[in-house]
């Protein structure tokens, strides 16, 4: 097997925690901050709106429409081609669709559907010289969008849950919590990252973000399955002396199996197009988060929390815990 690092080569992992810990503490602080304010910038599948598609005699230029929709007073409208290189697929807010329609009526429309929309920006587009057919024009509620926000929220939350409830049935519940505390900063900090760059949040968004609470706990749990051998197998190692070999001897597959997904997520985001740029930026960060939190934040917690190698061993683990009650 390839080792990018020397196996041999011992990082003092628990000794740099001192650092490591505090640098993550200041990150988890500021992140909770940037999502107080100004928060997340949450797209049309949460807060409901207008979604237009046209269609051009002409390929249709995406930056060309959103200029002009931009001179037109739809600030942020997203547009991206949508099937071919004819067809735009464009979505405005609600209050952008009130403000331009003036005391039109916003359900003049059959069906749920909201003509007016449509008809201003295809209005807008023949003024600046896109002349362009009107092939759909819905609206998504508030409602909706607050319930997919919901069931987003429980989605991530059952995810953690379940990932804690497995790894501490496989492992022992030490390592749960330290799970846990690695899911908790990796997603923490993707979310403040979202924020501080005022990306979209919209549902790949999301997608990507329970992805990369997958990715990171699987990673986790290679680790923490070497940490737990290393413990049944030494004998003559500290606690951190053997968290800091575990960690080291796994690092090559650590950055290795990192760098390889970040090369496919890298194609994604070159070449995925608008519609997937949210998704690959929320995975990249995610991804570089969760190796850094593997062996400098979810490892160090580990011994931080005191497991030991009695905890490790049935027989050992029952002795130990009944010296430990008064």
């Amino acid at each position: 097997m390839f080792e990018l690092f020397n196996p041999n080569w011992r990082v003092p992992f628990m000794k740099l925690s001192r650092v490591t810990l505090v640098l993550s503490a200041i990150a988890l602080v500021i992140s909770i901050a940037l999502l107080v304010r100004p928060g997340l910038n949450f797209a049309l599948d949460f807060t409901g709106g207008s979604v237009v598609e046209l269609h051009f005699d002409q390929p249709a230029d995406p930056g060309a429409i959103r200029a002009v929709l931009q001179q037109a007073g739809y600030e942020g409208a997203q547009v991206q081609s949508f099937g071919t290189a004819r067809d735009v697929l464009i979505r405005i807010r609600p209050e952008q669709e009130q403000d331009q329609a003036g005391d039109a009526d916003p359900t003049v429309a059959t069906g749920g559907l909201r003509q007016s929309a449509g008809e201003l920006i295809q209005t807008a587009l023949a003024n600046a010289g896109m002349e362009s057919e009107l092939r759909r024009n819905e609206y998504v509620g508030p409602q909706i969008g607050q319930e997919l926000a919901e069931d987003g929220v429980v989605a991530a939350i059952f995810v953690i849950a379940g990932m804690m409830i497995y790894v501490a049935v496989r492992f022992e519940w030490r390592f749960g919590l330290a799970s846990v505390a690695g899911e908790i900063h990796d997603v923490l900090l993707t979310l403040g990252f979202l924020a501080l760059i005022g990306s979209e949040f919209d549902l790949p968004a999301m997608a990507a973000v329970l992805a990369v609470a997958g990715y990171s706990i699987n990673d986790k749990i290679v680790i923490f399955d070497r940490i737990r051998e290393m413990f049944r197998t030494t004998r003559k190692l500290t606690p951190e002396e053997t968290i800091d070999v575990a960690c080291s001897t796994t690092l090559s597959r650590t950055v290795i199996t990192g760098v390889t997904t970040l090369l496919a997520v890298g194609a994604l985001y070159l070449f995925g197009g608008v519609a997937l740029k949210s998704f690959s930026v929320t995975l990249i960060f995610g991804i570089i988060v969760g190796m850094y939190s593997s062996v400098f934040f979810a490892a160090p917690v580990l011994g931080r929390i005191g497991v030991t190698k009695q905890d490790l061993m049935p027989k050992m683990r029952d002795e130990t815990e009944l010296a430990r009650r008064p």
